[in-house]
């Protein structure tokens, strides 16, 4: 029996180990799945600017989706395809809320190939060629693909940490769906870690960008099989034919899976496309 003819898989988490790198033997199973005539997507919370460097260690070619959807990314050429935005009077009055909500917050807007962020914000990774002022300068000059909201002055993990996991204690561990609440129809409220609110514009997830590549490739959800570990993937797990989770997945995450493998450190992801991809 053939495999599914879409691999769309998480990067943080669930393709990618702790110590921040893909292994050989997930690399090897990826490319099993383009040797069958099948695509893999790249779909993750990652901006742009700091997607491919770790796609390049799978040596996959093709498309990406980033920022949780707000923006589809050509591996090969470096060029944005297409990418949503964020109004930005949604975005200043959702971040005025929030202020209020948990007033030692800080912001960061994501611009397609550009980052900008208030002084207090301190990201996980850097850019040389950042905007650094207040968010209403930051929403002027850069078209708000998403924007990030953690608590100021404070330093984020090493790497992305799970918000479920053991001793999480950042505030927005607790406070994340009450934001997605009050955003209500101006925008998209996830969350991949237990530091950092992630937010996009309405209609913008996982899902509807990774709909868009597949059924311009004449595909359905049935053709696709997706991996993932955090609730910004529950859209996309959701979508998919055949929804899969990483043992180290968040508990909801782990609710909506049709299989559980192992975990990110364990080659989960290669595990299963092993088993599809003889």
């Amino acid at each position: 029996m053939a495999g599914p003819l879409f691999v769309a898989t998480d990067l943080d988490g669930t393709l990618i180990r702790s110590d921040g790198t893909i292994s050989v033997r997930t690399g090897q199973a990826l490319a099993r799945v383009e040797a069958a005539g099948s695509t893999v997507v790249f779909v993750t919370g990652r901006p742009t600017r700091v997607m491919a460097e770790v796609v390049a260690q799978t040596g996959a070619s093709g498309l990406a989706i980033c920022g949780n959807g707000a923006i589809t990314y050509n591996l090969d050429t470096g060029a944005v395809v297409e990418q949503h935005h964020l109004a930005a009077p949604a975005a200043l009055r959702l971040a005025a809320t929030i202020r209020r909500l948990v007033p030692e917050v800080a912001f960061a807007v994501e611009s397609g190939l550009r980052f900008g962020r208030e002084p207090a914000f301190i990201t996980h990774w850097p850019d040389p060629g950042e905007l650094v002022g207040p968010l209403t300068e930051l929403v002027a000059r850069l078209p708000v693909t998403k924007l990030l909201v953690r608590v100021a002055d404070r330093q984020p993990a090493a790497t992305p940490q799970p918000e479920h996991r053991a001793g999480a204690t950042a505030p927005f561990a607790d406070v994340w769906r009450e934001i997605a609440e009050l955003a209500r129809d101006d925008a998209v409220v996830t969350t991949s870690s237990l530091d950092l609110v992630e937010i996009a514009g309405v209609g913008v997830s996982k899902a509807t960008a990774l709909h868009g590549i597949v059924g311009a490739r004449g595909g359905s959800a049935a053709d696709v099989i997706a991996f993932g570990d955090m609730p910004n993937d529950l859209p996309m797990l959701r979508y998919a034919g055949r929804a899969v989770a990483v043992a180290n997945a968040h508990p909801d995450v782990l609710a909506v899976a049709d299989e559980i493998t192992a975990s990110n450190d364990d080659d989960g992801v290669a595990l299963v496309l092993e088993r599809l991809f003889p």
